[in-house]
């Protein structure tokens, strides 16, 4: 079991590992205190979780910034649903756009 979690420390490793969970979170090279080590980070699933998450954050990141869904105008949960879903179709027909340029 895998859990994608932000927060490198100690107390969050160590709930995780005593559950039995692989923590996949991101590691802190900045600082030498990490508390995710190279057991963690040798592993080819750690690798491609990071790639994973990166690539959803970019997503969220253009719905807040682009998509104008850092704070939506309405209140229905339909009319939300229905603003979710049509910013997904436009990021979308974004990206075939930037994939056909890139192949050609």
């Amino acid at each position: 079991m895998r859990v994608l979690v932000d927060d490198d420390t100690r107390g969050v490793v160590a709930v995780l590992v005593e559950i039995v969970v692989t923590p996949h979170v991101t590691q802190n090279t900045t600082n030498p205190a990490s508390a995710i080590d190279e057991r963690t980070t040798r592993h080819p699933g750690y690798a491609l979780s990071q790639r994973t998450r990166m690539r959803i954050e970019q997503i969220l990141g253009w719905f807040k910034t682009v998509a104008l869904l850092r704070r939506t105008r309405h209140r229905d949960t339909v009319r939300v649903e229905w603003m979710f879903v049509f910013a997904l179709a436009v990021y979308k027909l974004v990206r075939i756009g930037n994939l056909a340029a890139q192949a050609a």
